[in-house]
């Protein structure tokens, strides 16, 4: 009994012993390597750029005062529409003391040089009346007198412009109000009731009051690289993305390619400008970021394949192709227009033809996280 016993221990210990055996020779043989199958086949393929840039109108204009002085009175927001010639804020104005003077000394003279024509003219009138004098003399003397009149108006109009801004024979057309010089949407007033302004001259730009702008037409402003400026044409069609309008998207045309390249980042990059097709029902602000998306090349109903199919050797560019018996075979290949993802092929290949592609990485059994035995 002792010794059946001591057979059947034995026997356990061969089992255990050869099916370690066979365990460990198949996990030790290597497993055959799987490849994903890619189908070559026809179809459109493009070549697209996105450039960031912002969207601007095209006349956003300054409005800037006439004279100097000091905002009394804003008619108008940021974010109303105005027309041109509208009212946008009225200044009080602040005379400078030399002109002043220099007007109300002109005023002073004039009205002296009247006083005098007037009595020359009175002589001469009572003398004219009694055919003392000719017709020639009385009309010189009645000509400089109605020169005196005018030149005394024109003294006081002077004074009047430069002490009040307006003079009354021509209210309407008042200095102190600053009127807006197009229609649009009034985008900015950085001035405040009570600031002091300047006009423009040769020494500074002048105080800004207001600054519209035409936000029916509007474009797209950013920079585009070197190594694809190139492949652009006035005219070429863009598709525009506003950040902060989701799921909205508008159509724009290519109207400029800057000629002269700008350092950005320490690579070169030009200037590009498109018209954007403004939407009515959507309100677009003037410096909304964009994208804008180009099609630099396209090609239709040509053999394509994943682009991950290929590999290269030099200059030369080759894929594995499977044949009838199931074994795949290095095969070159003549490549066209790529879109990062699937590239062209233009001969080594036919429609159909399956190429190999990723090595397909199978979880052991067992492992943490896949399937077990």
């Amino acid at each position: 009994m002792k010794r059946v016993f001591k057979y059947i221990i034995f026997a356990l210990i061969a089992v255990l012993f050869v099916g370690t055996f066979v365990f460990l020779f198949k996990n030790s043989r290597p497993e055959k390597t799987e490849y994903q199958e890619l189908t070559a086949s026809y179809g459109d393929i493009s070549r697209t750029t996105v450039i960031t840039g912002k969207i601007t109108p095209r006349n956003e204009v300054n409005i800037k005062p006439q004279i100097n002085g000091i905002i009394s009175e804003l008619l108008k927001e940021a974010g109303q529409q105005v027309k041109e010639g509208e009212v946008i804020a009225k200044l009080r104005v602040i005379p400078d003391m030399n002109s002043l003077s220099s007007a109300q000394s002109r005023v002073r003279l004039a009205e002296i040089n009247l006083k005098q024509a007037k009595t020359n003219y009175d002589r001469e009138k009572a003398l004219f009346d009694k055919n003392l004098v000719s017709h020639e003399e009385y009309d010189q003397v009645l000509q400089q007198y109605e020169q005196a009149k005018e030149e005394q108006a024109a003294a006081q109009e002077s004074l009047e412009v430069i002490r009040d801004g307006v003079s009354k024979s021509n209210a309407t057309g008042s200095s102190t109000l600053v009127r807006s010089t197009i229609t649009g949407l009034i985008l900015d007033i950085p001035v405040k009731v009570g600031n002091s302004v300047i006009q423009a001259n040769t020494m500074n730009d002048g105080t800004t009051v207001a600054t519209v702008a035409n936000m029916a037409d509007l474009i797209f402003d950013g920079n585009i690289d070197e190594t694809e400026v190139g492949s652009l044409v006035e005219g070429m069609p863009m598709q525009i993305s506003i950040g902060a309008i989701s799921d909205y998207s508008t159509q724009a045309a290519l109207e400029y390619i800057s000629p002269k390249a700008v350092e950005n980042n320490g690579a070169n990059q030009f200037e590009i400008k498109a018209a954007v097709k403004a939407d009515s029902e959507k309100m677009i602000r003037s410096g909304y970021s964009a994208n804008a998306e180009i099609v630099l090349e396209h090609a239709d109903s040509v053999l394509v394949i994943p682009e991950s199919a290929l590999e290269f050797d030099g200059d030369d560019t080759f894929v594995y192709l499977k044949g009838e018996d199931g074994e795949y075979s290095k095969t070159q290949v003549t490549t066209g227009l790529s879109d990062g993802l699937n590239i062209e092929i233009r001969s080594g290949l036919a429609e159909g033809d399956i190429v190999r592609g990723a090595k397909i990485i199978k979880e052991k059994k067992g492992a943490k996280g896949g399937p077990k035995a």
